[in-house]
């Protein structure tokens, strides 16, 4: 975890100070937001290292891709989110890629079906996600072949 710690402050950082892409349109966050946005993305980042459990929903137990962001969310910001990812896609409202902000639901098909994955956007084209058996919770980068061709969508779910 000591190793881990330097590179999770660099990437928050990076996320905090990067301006966002596109549309330069974006309404401008309230402090209030940034922070919420700031809180998650760093307390999902702590949580690397966690072990893939199907169905988990803690990290005592280890966690699956819904149990991870449904636990995120819930010790974060209090927010109760539903517990698949089916469920979670149909949340808040579809963001694109080009407008994505640490907090963003980003979702996959990785089951061949729409849907069936789902991480919590960092920023610089990075998310932290439960990926699979064998596997513990980390951060990756959405712009890798494998990501690319199974991006289904972002969601934005109100942080307040």
């Amino acid at each position: 975890m000591k190793k881990l710690m330097p590179m999770l402050a660099l990437l928050l950082c990076t996320a905090c100070a990067t301006a966002p892409h596109g549309n330069s349109q974006q309404p401008r966050l309230s402090s209030a937001e940034k922070n919420a946005q700031n809180d998650l993305a760093f307390y999902a980042m702590s949580l690397a290292g966690t072990p893939y459990r199907y169905g988990g929903e803690s990290p005592q137990t280890g966690f699956d891709c819904s149990g991870f962001v449904r636990y995120v969310f819930r010790h974060s910001l209090g927010l109760a989110l539903p517990r698949t990812t089916q469920q979670m896609s149909r949340l808040g409202r579809p963001v694109s890629a080009s407008q994505l902000r640490p907090g963003d639901l980003v979702f996959y098909h990785t089951l061949r079906r729409a849907y069936s994955h789902v991480g919590i956007y960092l920023g610089d084209n990075r998310f932290v996600h439960a990926p699979s058996s064998g596997k513990s919770v980390e951060v990756v980068r959405m712009d890798t072949d494998y990501w690319q061709e199974r991006y289904n969508g972002a969601r934005r779910i109100s942080l307040q």
